[in-house]
């Protein structure tokens, strides 16, 4: 168990890291502080591999460091949410084999599903509130953020975190692919 949790805080350290280098140097601008952001896809990928606490912790750490680094001080609201993706994609690694080699066609199926309604309640709803109840920002403008960030995140994850995950599944062996001669 000591182990699992050294390579957990390893993980962390180092999917935060990456989610701050990709989110400060690769950033498409789309909305009102909102863009397309590929740190979500190596997120998404953490998550998976180790579990919902990396994968929250990835979102949480990565995002406030990126803030803090970039504007000087984290906004909280997205902050939460971008850890609460990693945690619900997290929440669903189980139901995965990519350690054994598998992500089959239903793998896909299942992580798109439950990363598009991760986004939705963090990007859509969470994170809007939070910048209602914190902040004081306008309903409309935080909604349509919230839309956009969600749609741009699910398509980022869709695409390059299910090729990250399929290329790191390809790279495992299957256990029923050796055979003694």
């Amino acid at each position: 168990m000591k182990n699992n949790t050294i390579r957990s805080v390893v993980a962390t350290g180092i999917g935060a890291a990456l989610f701050v280098i990709i989110g400060m140097f690769i950033s498409i601008p789309l909305f009102s502080n909102t863009s397309i952001q590929l740190q979500y896809a190596v997120q998404a990928l953490f998550a998976v591999l180790f579990g919902p606490g990396v994968g929250f912790f990835v979102g949480f750490i990565g995002h406030a460091l990126k803030d803090f680094i970039q504007f000087g001080s984290p906004w909280w609201s997205w902050v939460v949410s971008s850890g609460l993706v990693g945690l619900f994609i997290g929440l669903a690694s189980k139901r995965f084999k990519v350690d054994k080699g598998l992500f089959a066609t239903k793998d896909v199926v299942t992580f798109n599903i439950v990363q598009i309604l991760a986004n939705l309640l963090a990007w859509g709803v969470i994170s809007p509130l939070g910048d209602i109840l914190i902040y004081s920002e306008p309903a409309n403008k935080v909604f349509i953020q919230g839309l956009i960030a969600t749609l741009a995140n699910a398509i980022t994850i869709g695409i390059g975190g299910t090729l990250l995950i399929l290329i790191y599944a390809k790279t495992r062996t299957q256990s029923n692919s050796l055979s003694k001669d």
